[in-house]
């Protein structure tokens, strides 16, 4: 028998053969849910967003870096809703507004279902921030150009648009946080690690 780097042989010092059944045991109960382009995506599109916010009235070439690279982000994920893995994909996180109100309400009694890949509500909600995301960042470059720059509108909707994607960032990290509760399982991590624990069968 070959032997791998996480077995050992009779007689030779290395991990015990209990620890290596906890540890396969450990394996088979997670299951790989999201891919390095979506953790990278996410953990990008936090960290400029952040960026975009706090320059806003303060560093205007910061603000607007931060913004075109958050406007890149959103095409790479467009695309990667259609062409990524299993969970990535669009058709994957996008259900009926029927299913997402029924998730909703399970939520408040605690008895939603579990799902491996986004919830309805959590579907719902990256929808939602890719729009209003989308809106701001149109706007804005918008607001740089010779045809709208000074509109007063325009830069309204692009601080509306803006306002709302904060709103929905505070609903997203309430959102998971009681997701993490009810289900037993820290939804930041597996956005870290990209693991999730396996459905029971």
């Amino acid at each position: 028998m070959t032997i791998t780097n996480h077995e050992t042989e009779v007689g030779r010092p290395g991990r015990p053969t209990e620890g290596l059944a906890q540890e396969s045991a450990k394996e088979s109960a997670t299951v790989k849910v999201w891919d390095i382009a979506v953790r990278i995506f996410h953990w990008s599109l936090v960290i400029s967003f952040v960026i975009a916010w706090i320059t806003a009235d303060e560093w205007d070439k910061v603000h607007e870096i931060a913004g075109y690279v958050i406007g890149g982000l959103l095409i790479l994920r467009v695309i990667w809703g259609f062409v990524g893995s299993k969970h990535a994909r669009f058709s994957d996180f996008i259900y009926k507004p029927t299913t997402v109100l029924a998730y909703l309400r399970d939520s408040l009694t605690r008895k939603a279902k579990r799902y491996i890949g986004h919830n309805p509500a959590g579907g719902a909600m990256a929808i939602a921030l890719l729009v209003t995301l989308t809106a701001a960042i149109v706007s804005g470059i918008a607001s740089t150009t010779n045809m709208f720059w000074g509109v007063e509108w325009m830069e309204e909707l692009h601080e509306l648009t803006a306002n709302a994607t904060l709103v929905l960032v505070f609903l997203h990290i309430v959102g998971v946080i009681y997701a993490s509760y009810e289900h037993k399982e820290n939804l930041v991590k597996s956005m870290i690690t990209g693991f999730k624990r396996r459905l029971s069968s």
